[in-house]
């Protein structure tokens, strides 16, 4: 069974949830929701990735997320860690994370390969061509799926040289991530290719824009958050079948539910 990822977005400014669960114990609080929802695994973030995001300071996301990954690990979650700033992570998995989830690959701090090597940890690693106020400039392929897998093979190369095996190392297509609407769509039917590389994958299509895009398009009005997690329960249905390991998702109960009827079907 595709195991479910639950966001916890401990911002401000997240394009989804940004500003609800700003307070520990509020995501703390929220955390504990989507594990009785299902969810196996819960991803703590403390900087928004969302398009034109600003950056923070890495002491701020320490703030936000410490308290929250403290707390959560203690009840007994799997904790994972969202996060750029390799000292973010390093002090995450102190606090008892089992799993760093880097949007940028390591590309966006030089430290943080080093820092899951020697921290012993998961590392997811996700295609990435900048920060969120720039990505879109370096949304050009040839062929996005064989790009990003090729692209990611070359990240997968540098944990190794740095110490991470395989066996370690997550992988994600950085659906959203420098990739305009029909791009993802793209890279979503190309996922068998990236699974075939052998380490798991990672999918995150939660309630993002190009989605939004997809449910607007007939004129049937505004890609509402309950539409949006429709719409993303079927997309992670699609993604299992394709042998992805985990989905990355906001509303963890319409994801279960979705991924045990799929099941059912299967027989």
């Amino acid at each position: 069974m595709t195991l479910i990822m639950g966001a916890v977005n401990v911002t401000p400014d997240s394009f989804s949830d940004g500003g609800r669960y700003l307070q520990a114990e509020a995501a703390i609080a929220h955390g504990l929701e989507l594990v009785a929802d299902g969810a196996d695994i819960l991803d703590i973030g403390g900087e928004s990735t969302r398009p034109g995001a600003v950056r923070i300071d890495p002491a701020l996301e320490r703030e936000r997320v410490l308290p929250v990954i403290r707390e959560l690990a203690a009840a007994g979650a799997v904790v994972s860690v969202d996060t750029m700033h390799a000292e973010t992570a390093r002090a995450a998995v102190e606090a008892g994370a089992r799993i760093i989830n880097d949007v940028a690959g390591g590309l966006a701090d030089q430290d943080m390969l080093r820092v899951a090597a020697e921290c012993h940890v998961d590392l997811v690693i996700s295609h990435w061509r900048g920060h969120s106020d720039d990505m879109y400039a370096h949304a050009q392929y040839t062929d996005v799926a064989r790009d990003v897998v090729g692209e990611l093979v070359d990240r997968m190369e540098a944990a190794a040289a740095a110490g991470i095996p395989p066996a370690r190392i997550i992988l994600d297509p950085g659906i959203g991530f420098a990739k305009h609407g029909s791009q993802n769509w793209d890279m979503l039917r190309g996922l068998p290719a990236l699974v075939g590389v052998g380490p798991r994958v990672l999918v995150g299509t939660s309630r993002k824009r190009f989605l939004a895009e997809l449910l607007e398009a007939d004129g049937a009005g505004e890609a509402t958050e309950r539409r949006r997690d429709l719409a993303t329960a079927v997309a992670s249905v699609l993604a299992a079948q394709a042998g992805v390991w985990a989905v990355r998702v906001h509303d963890v109960a319409a994801t279960r539910d979705a991924l045990r009827v799929a099941a059912a079907w299967r027989g």
